[in-house]
């Protein structure tokens, strides 16, 4: 039986304090096993974007558990979670993030450097090849097309070898065609690593590709089944 490698226990949070406070997840529970690709999805508002948070390590709970590839996050410190979550959790934002002021390379090479990686620039060019990049290592994210962009951000995500890959609406900012080169490379990636892919969209033809669908609504699972892509040829 596979294990798995993100398991959340009754997960409560609320954001804010008074009277502007917002019970986000009301005791929210899942298990994810290792190697699967699972789609969040739900209206805006619902938390799954927060619950997002909460797998990679940005957004601390209330109550309950969070154990991420072995280890229970809401007993670690800030800074020991923020160094686990460099070695073990990839994030692609639908933003980017990415330092206006540094090349592509230095973009992915420098968080490496400060992870304490000797080699971060030669992983860097090599994960930067490896979505496509080659000939664009000097040029800078303004310098660069959104999909171009997005491909830097993958590039990043994955340069620490991480066992979990995390994306928030990766192709939210992207035309049509480019969204669909960036969601083809995300799940090759994930096939080819074999890591386990989380990822939030507001797109049913993204979340159809994955293993899984879990549909949120109101800080609760309102859904958790095989996504419709598997039904259909299943």
């Amino acid at each position: 039986m596979t294990k798995s490698v993100i398991t959340l226990d009754h997960i409560e949070l609320t954001l804010g304090t008074g009277a502007s406070s917002v019970h986000v997840l009301k005791g929210i529970s899942l298990a994810i096993v290792g190697g699967q690709s699972v789609g969040i999805v739900g209206p805006s508002g619902s938390g799954k974007s927060t619950l997002l948070m909460v797998l990679a390590g940005l957004e601390r709970i209330d109550s309950g558990s969070v154990e991420i590839a072995g280890q229970k996050l809401e007993t670690m410190s800030e800074d020991a979670t923020a160094a686990f979550r460099g070695k073990n959790i990839g994030i692609v934002f639908q933003s980017f993030h990415l330092i206006p002021n540094m090349t592509a390379l230095e973009n992915v090479a420098v968080p490496l450097e400060l992870a304490g990686h000797s080699d971060a620039f030669a992983i860097a060019k090599r994960e930067l090849a490896a979505v496509g990049l080659a000939d664009r290592i000097t040029h800078y994210p303004g310098e660069l097309s959104g999909g171009e962009q997005q491909r830097v951000a993958i590039a990043r995500a994955l340069a620490p070898s991480p066992k979990i890959l995390i994306a928030d609406e990766p192709t939210g900012n992207l035309d049509t065609t480019t969204g669909r080169q960036i969601a083809d490379l995300l799940f090759q990636k994930q096939k080819d690593l074999g890591l386990t892919l989380v990822l939030v969209t507001h797109d049913p033809a993204l979340s159809a590709r994955c293993d899984r669908e879990i549909r949120v609504r109101s800080g609760l699972i309102e859904a958790d089944e095989d996504a419709p892509q598997l039904k259909k040829t299943a």
